[in-house]
């Protein structure tokens, strides 16, 4: 059964057929080892350093959860759910949701996991007094109830047919019920708690009671917070780190000559955008917005700035490695006499336009210089203000008509459109409403025909590539630094170090 093919609607389920997931969750790797121990080395340590997953805010946080807890599903390399504590999810209108949880597994504590944990573990992100942050989320759980020792079910405000792959996000992993002490960690992870000092380390040894069998190699990890990216690098070259997340393309080289480290290049559907008001003018104009796209040079931008570590992007943000990605959206691509021509017929021609940049928003200065040349060419004067990054979100992002967002990865096609361009959404960074938009995507929701939601995904792409009022030149990669003496590590799009989920797949050939 390990090898059976699953085709993304059998994963997701279809009506009347239901979720049934296969039993092997990511590749195993070929010749594994058991022990070890390694240093890792992420973005960020502080005092708000926690383990709780309901709380995880940062990349470190996401590390530590998953070494210590489980879900219930787990995403495959190709982010498609796979089995974890639930041995089988179903459902016949993507609404209700019969979940069976996993015979045999126990917490650190030895306590044995059962459908109240799940329910238990689920229900708190609806607890305000536990500042969840997939609180929005979680309003979706009708209700989670225990109907046997392994049995649940999930009652949905609606349908959803991502439910497996949301639940396979870090900050759901499943704790025991009841737990409120998190000075210290009770999972069902791969790794045990022996130290947790926020803001200086985390250090986790090899569970050997893990219900993966054989799981997890190494014998000891600790993490700790670098958050200046050049350190982080040196600690990496020097030896006193093994892996580190984040490596900027501009410290690429020096990684790469060095005999004893290698660089791991993660695809993802991270980007900068430009974005122009649509309640604003002009930049809500039409043939200014045609313009702007016309004014972006693409390939300089993947050349120059991300020194090709980027994929070309087609101003909507569904990557060309996602699954419902369409393909047969002309690219957009840099056109002086076009720009020229939407300019004039805005009659926006020697107009001045302040457009807010900043390191906040990973490459935006240089763009907004890139569009600023480009511009002079054309008839149009942008004027560059550079902001410090410090409250930039705060103060200048959305503020303005003209300025620059950077949005990270996620796991769904649901999520990027539900957050960033329905037309209520607190982060529609454009302010672009477009009532057929919205239908679409409820409908999607709620589509178990895998096909059926693709052509959905695919009008919705459409529409933003059209009118939306957001550029987006490329998708950025996600780059990590590894000492080669660590084997088993592949890329995910959802994040550096293999999607945050490391530490279990990787072994030590020191």
């Amino acid at each position: 059964m390990d090898d059976l093919p699953f085709s993304r609607r059998e994963l997701l389920g279809g009506v009347g057929a239901g979720l049934l997931l296969p039993q092997a969750a990511l590749a195993a790797p070929a010749k594994p080892r058991v022990g070890g121990r390694i240093r890792v080395a992420s973005l960020s340590s502080s005092t708000a350093d926690t383990l709780d997953p309901a709380k995880g805010a940062l990349s470190t946080d996401y590390i530590r959860h998953y070494m210590l807890y489980s879900g219930l599903t787990q995403l495959d390399r190709n982010l498609v759910p796979r089995p974890a504590l639930a041995e089988r999810m179903e459902s016949k209108d993507q609404k209700n949701w019969h979940v069976r949880l996993r015979r045999g597994v126990t917490f650190h504590d030895g306590a044995t996991l059962t459908a109240r944990d799940v329910a238990w573990s689920l229900l708190r992100h609806k607890d305000p007094a536990v500042g969840s942050k997939m609180a929005t989320i979680a309003e979706q759980f009708a209700e989670v109830k225990a109907t046997g020792p392994h049995d649940l079910i999930i009652r949905l405000t609606g349908p959803n047919a991502d439910l497996p792959t949301i639940l396979a996000q870090s900050h759901f992993l499943i704790l025991r019920a009841g737990q409120k002490d998190f000075g210290t960690a009770n999972g069902t992870g791969p790794f045990r708690c022996v130290q947790f000092r926020p803001g200086v380390r985390t250090l986790v040894r090899r569970n050997p009671d893990y219900w993966k069998p054989g799981k997890p190699y190494l014998e000891e990890i600790e993490l700790i917070g670098i958050p200046d990216e050049v350190s982080r690098v040196n600690a990496l070259l020097s030896g006193d780190v093994h892996l580190v997340i984040a490596v900027n393309p501009r410290s690429a080289k020096r990684v790469k000559a060095s005999r004893r480290h290698a660089l791991m290049e993660s695809k993802s559907g991270l980007y900068t955008n430009l974005i122009m008001q649509q309640g604003a003018m002009p930049t809500g104009n039409p043939h200014f917005v045609a313009a702007m796209k016309y004014l972006v040079d693409r390939p300089l931008i993947k050349r120059a700035l991300y020194r090709d570590y980027a994929t070309i992007a087609n101003d909507h943000p569904i990557p060309p490695f996602h699954p419902y990605y369409r393909s047969d959206l002309p690219q957009t691509s840099l056109d002086l006499d076009k720009a020229r021509w939407h300019l004039q017929r805005a009659g926006l021609s020697g107009v001045r336009l302040p457009v807010y940049a900043s390191p906040a928003a990973d490459g935006s200065v240089d763009m907004a210089s890139i569009m600023q040349e480009y511009g002079s060419r054309v008839g149009l004067n942008l004027a560059v203000n550079r902001v410090p990054g410090d409250g930039y979100w705060s103060t200048h992002w959305m503020k303005h008509p003209l300025t620059f967002g950077n949005t990270n990865p996620r796991p769904t096609a649901d999520l990027i459109f539900s957050l960033f361009y329905k037309s209520d959404a607190d982060w529609n960074e454009s302010g672009w409403k477009n009532p057929r938009f919205d239908r679409l995507l409820l409908e999607a929701r709620g589509e178990a025909d895998q096909a059926r939601r693709k052509q959905l995904y695919g009008e919705m792409q459409g529409l933003v590539h059209d009118r939306c009022g957001v550029a987006i030149p490329v998708f950025i990669s996600l780059v990590d630094g590894f000492d080669r003496r660590l084997k088993g590590l592949y890329p995910m799009s959802t994040g550096g170090l293999m999607g945050y989920q490391f530490a279990e797949h990787v072994w030590w050939e020191g």
